[in-house]
């Protein structure tokens, strides 16, 4: 049993695939299904950190990019496009909640340094002691390559480390870590619970297309792994049904666990 009914602190990570329409205008309704999710667990009294993606696909279409033909600079300024539509989305369905959010852009170099990383994790304490809900995506306009944290999966872990999350809830759009690539082979199994992250699982994974964004399912792991040095537990979920996010709060085993502390 996972008995994640007792879970406080928790990491909310949503992809660009989940966000973004495949015209580069923002998916509100699938917003809204999210929003309603998290408000009820504010609600509650859980305390909840959204990493949400989407700034660059939302920005494409309104500076008439093209993603395969886009710089490096034209990708940092369409995020600083796209973060603003994103953020209006989210203001204006949390405010339906009546909740407060926050924007956080975050560098890697923030979290590099003892004094930056203890600053940052006190605006978060504050953030969280006034029932704000942070939204995080990294500060695309600002990057260098070598000071990247190369994708949203790997920022969510870093923030669970950062502020000792008791869950990480990764939403992709599979139902979880299967044995195999369930998009090639229709007998792929679902690995409900994972405490090890072996060889064998990740040879299943090699090469898989398990959603849209920049990062795979191997990411993911990699993910829980970050995530597991603050003995934060992650969970891997199906973004295209966000009430699997209270049914798995509920003790309701869905999706894939890994408890690598167990």
């Amino acid at each position: 049993m996972r008995y994640l009914s007792k879970t406080n602190r928790i990491v909310i990570k949503i992809g660009t695939s989940s966000l973004v329409c495949a015209d580069g205008t923002i998916n509100t309704a699938n917003i809204k299904e999210y929003v309603a999710v998290i408000s009820k667990l504010q609600n509650e009294g859980k305390e909840v950190v959204l990493v949400s993606s989407g700034a660059i696909g939302a920005g494409l279409s309104k500076l008439c990019y093209k993603r395969h033909e886009m710089s490096n600079i034209e990708k940092q300024v369409a995020a600083t496009v796209g973060q603003c539509l994103v953020m209006r989305a989210y203001t204006n369905l949390f405010e339906e909640h009546n909740h407060i959010v926050s924007q956080v852009l975050i560098s890697k170099y923030m979290i590099d340094a003892e004094k930056r990383t203890e600053n940052l994790k006190n605006v978060f304490e504050t953030f969280l002691q006034k029932k704000v809900v942070p939204i995080v995506n990294e500060n695309d306009a600002l990057m260098l390559h070598e000071l990247e944290f190369k994708n949203n999966d790997t920022l969510s872990a870093y923030i669970s480390n950062l502020i000792h999350a008791d869950l990480l809830i990764i939403l992709t759009d599979v139902d979880g870590v299967f044995d195999k690539n369930p998009n090639q082979y229709s007998d792929a199994k679902l690995i409900s619970n994972i405490t090890e992250i072996t060889d064998e699982i990740k040879i299943g994974l090699c090469g898989a297309s398990h959603n849209f964004g920049v990062g795979g399912m191997i990411t993911k792991l990699v993910a829980a792994e970050i995530a597991a040095k603050s003995n934060t537990k992650t969970l891997i979920l199906n973004s295209n049904k966000a009430q699997l996010i209270c049914d798995a709060l509920q003790n309701e085993e869905v999706g894939t666990y890994i408890n690598l502390n167990n």
